[in-house]
C-alpha cells in the first residue's frame, strides 16, 4: 500500500557529507512519522532519527550534531543530511514511515535501503 524508496547513497571519504532522500508512494502530510534507521553487517537494525509530522526531530546520540533530518510533504518526501562522515557511519540506511518511534517494530513501512559507505 504504501511504498518508500531510498536514493544518495554512495562511496564517501571520511568528514565528507551525503544527503539521502526517501520518496513514499502516498501522501505523507499529517498522515506519518518518518524515520531513518541502519544496519551495518553483523549488527542489529539501529535508530538513527524520526520526525514526526509536526516536524519535530529527535537523533540517535551517535549522529546528533551531524545529521539533520527534514520533510517535504508538497513531495512526500523525507531527507538525511549527513555531514562530518565517520568509518563507522557505514551501514545501509532504511527510511521507515508509521508511529512516531525509537524501535522499529512500531514502524509499518519500509523502504529497501541504500549503502553509505565512509571509508579513504
Amino acid at each position: 500500500q504504501v511504498q518508500l524508496a531510498e536514493s544518495g547513497g554512495g562511496l564517501v571519504q571520511p568528514g565528507g557529507s551525503l544527503r539521502l532522500s526517501c520518496a513514499a508512494s502516498v501522501r505523507t502530510a499529517n498522515s506519518y512519522a518518518m524515520a531513518w534507521f541502519r544496519q551495518a553487517p553483523g549488527k542489529e537494525r539501529e535508530f538513527v532519527t524520526v520526525v514526526n509530522i509536526f516536524g519535530g526531530t529527535t537523533y540517535a546520540e551517535s549522529v546528533k550534531g551531524r545529521f539533520t533530518v527534514s520533510r517535504d510533504d508538497a513531495k512526500n518526501s523525507v531527507y538525511l543530511q549527513m555531514t562530518s562522515l565517520k568509518p563507522e557511519d557505514t551501514a545501509v540506511y532504511y527510511c521507515a514511515a508509521g508511529s512516531p518511534s525509537f524501535r522499529a517494530t512500531e514502524y509499518s513501512y519500509w523502504g529497501q535501503g541504500t549503502q553509505v559507505t565512509v571509508s579513504s
